[in-house]
């Protein structure tokens, strides 16, 4: 074979050899390192990206960056970003996993509510709860202290860094009054909120209580009162039902008691199948004379109804029922025989079936039987007339008289008869004691009767009056009460007086006026503010018997009609504002006078401002008026001799606040 001959530039030597090995080493090498990496980047992304999709953090994104896990996105919060980071850690190496989150910018946290509970007792006093750090705590400390000498406090108060919350030292200042005047009380407090809890110790007590906290009450704070007072002592224990259905007078109690829920449930479901109607007080109290107390009050009720009326009464265990004069003997008998039967052990049964009375002024002369009239007017003056035994009863009468109703306020015209019945003194005291218990009204007292009508401040004033009648007369008394309750002279509520609620409301139109644009009849700016203060007014008197007007008036620019048609329309605008501020109109009226009654000059700018103007007044109810308390003829019988300047004749009854 023919020889090739290679040129010595041809030949690959050693180095060239190895470093071509080593160059096409290292390109295997990067190859596989870079694939290894991608296969490694995406399956740590993908790891990652699962876990974090299967807890819920669809929020956060993952990228690779070679070994790197980066993990992204905008985390809710501080702790959900840390999740995350743990997260991509348990599924990679924590030092591999690059934070590249943010986090959502935290919101300030709330206030929390603050509120102080205040527990008062003969040990002390014990203040729990949380209060802003800038409230005065000196000034609690001192209220505390002052409570009683050597009181005994245990402060487990926190305080925090926020902002004191509006009516929060309102409520704290009244919280404060209400603790000093209630040694057994837990008083809790928050802002604008005040809720107190106490114990008094009677029922009047109580009453005096919650007026005079709710007279005194910022307008702003609101307050829930929860005062208990325990059951009274009624001695004797009365009950008394009447009912005259031919007479007019519907079913009704006189006094109520019980001594229990159970007891009151029957007795009034006994009465409301013998006609009451409407809402009862049955007192709850101590001092029940038998445990078969409803029992015996159910059968007297029955009665009642089976004789078509009458009146039946419960003095401990001394029972009277009083027929209709109309009732016939035998109805009577039958009723009576069978209430006899069935009583329960104890107690004993009087019945009367009465003459008619005749209450008309004969008794004061020698046509018809005895009597006795005394009269108290609504300024306090009592005018005594009728009989008396003697010289001494007239004078006993009368130092009586002076010692209940003042020795300036009573007038005597009695004459003395010495063949009235015998135990006269002793009716005619106790027709006065009891006309003592109403604020203005009469007593008439005859041999078989007593009559007493009037109007009292006293809610329990028929249950007194009963009982007391009951116990001083005895068994067997036929006697009828009208003491009707008129919260206007409660001294417990102590209302304002009609004028004291104008007065108020003058004085608030005195500072700023209820004004109005020209020509327009809608109230704006100030004057909102206006009407609801005297919205607020109006609701503190709404139990107060008034009947007010609203007087609109306009100046005397423009033609007369049209400002009389201005004025009223204003007028109803004002009376519109009070309904939308949920005050009660149903006593008050709008009307309107236009230009008439000028308070200035309408010649000067000043002048017709002040003459554009909302008055407020009080008007007479035409419909107050009742009929006299007793007949005209009793209240100057033939015969009398004044022993005394005499009094004012009594006034008109008002229509009672029911």
């Amino acid at each position: 074979y023919p020889t090739i001959p290679i040129a010595p530039s041809m030949r690959l030597g050693p180095s060239f050899i190895t470093g071509s090995a080593l160059v096409l080493a290292a390109t295997l090498c990067g190859m596989s390192a870079f694939v290894a990496v991608s296969v490694i980047e995406k399956m740590s992304s993908t790891s990652v990206r699962q876990v974090l999709m299967s807890e819920g953090l669809d929020w956060a994104d993952v990228a690779t960056d070679g070994l790197q896990v980066i993990v992204t996105g905008t985390s809710p919060s501080e702790a959900m970003r840390f999740r995350a980071l743990a997260l991509s850690g348990g599924v990679v190496d924590p030092t591999r996993v690059i934070d590249g989150m943010d986090v959502i910018d935290a919101q300030p946290l709330a206030a929390p509510r603050f509120s102080v509970e205040l527990l008062r007792n003969d040990d002390g006093v014990s203040m729990i709860g949380l209060v802003p750090q800038e409230y005065d705590r000196r000034r609690l400390d001192s209220a505390i202290s002052n409570l009683s000498d050597n009181i005994q406090v245990a402060d487990l108060l926190e305080s925090a860094q926020y902002d004191v919350p509006d009516n929060w030292g309102l409520a704290m200042d009244f919280a404060l009054e209400a603790l000093a005047e209630l040694p057994r009380s837990k008083i809790s407090v928050a802002a604008g909120e005040v809720r107190i809890m106490a114990i008094s110790s009677s029922a009047s007590e109580k009453a005096l209580i919650e007026a005079d906290l709710s007279r005194r009450v910022p307008r702003s704070v609101r307050l829930a009162l929860d005062i208990s007072a325990p059951r009274p002592v009624i001695t004797p224990f009365t009950l008394r039902f009447r009912s005259d259905p031919l007479g007019g007078t519907p079913a009704r109690f006189d006094a109520c008691s019980a001594d229990n829920n159970v007891g009151r449930a029957r007795i009034l479901s006994a009465a409301r199948k013998a006609g009451l109607d409407g809402k009862v007080v049955c007192t709850l109290g101590l001092g029940v004379p038998s445990p078969q107390w409803p029992d015996a009050v159910e059968q007297g009720i029955g009665a009642v109804s089976d004789l078509g009326g009458g009146t039946v009464t419960f003095s401990d265990t001394e029972v009277t029922l009083v027929a209709l004069p109309e009732t016939s003997q035998a109805i009577f008998d039958r009723v009576v025989g069978a209430l006899e039967s069935n009583l329960p052990d104890g107690f004993s049964l009087q019945s009367v079936l009465p003459e008619p009375v005749r209450i008309d002024g004969s008794g004061a002369t020698d046509t018809g039987p005895p009597e006795f009239i005394a009269t108290r007017s609504p300024e306090g003056q009592v005018q005594l007339r009728g009989r008396v035994t003697d010289e001494q009863v007239r004078d006993a009468v009368t130092t009586f008289a002076k010692a209940r109703f003042g020795s300036t306020s009573v007038y005597v015209a009695t004459r003395i008869d010495s063949s009235v019945p015998e135990g006269w003194p002793i009716r005619v005291l106790a027709g006065l004691q009891a006309l003592s218990e109403l604020t203005y009204g009469s007593v008439i007292v005859q041999p078989d009767f007593i009559q007493l009508r009037g109007v009292t401040g006293n809610p329990n004033a028929s249950d007194t009056i009963s009982g007391f009648l009951s116990d001083q007369l005895g068994g067997g008394q036929n006697f009828e009460i009208e003491a009707r309750y008129n919260k206007s002279y409660d001294p417990v509520l102590a209302l304002p007086s009609p004028q004291e609620c104008l007065d108020d409301i003058t004085g608030i139109l005195a500072t700023t006026k209820i004004t109005f644009s020209p020509g327009s009849t809608e109230i704006t700016g100030s004057a909102v503010r206006v009407m609801d203060t005297i919205a607020d007014v109006l609701k503190a008197c709404k139990d107060v018997e008034m009947q007010l007007e609203i007087a609109g008036y306009t100046d005397s620019q423009g033609r007369e009609e049209m400002n009389l048609s201005l004025s009223q329309q204003r007028a109803n605008s004002v009376l519109d504002a009070l309904v939308a501020r949920r005050v009660l109109t149903g006593r008050i009226a709008a009307t309107g006078f236009g230009e008439a009654e000028p308070i200035a000059d309408n010649d000067s700018e000043d002048g017709r401002e002040a003459n554009r103007r909302i008055e407020f007044r009080l008007i007479e109810d035409p419909t107050s008026e009742d009929p006299p308390l007793i007949p005209d003829e009793a209240l100057n019988p033939a015969g009398e001799t004044p022993t005394s300047a005499p009094a004012p004749a009594p006034q008109p009854e008002e229509t009672p606040n029911e």
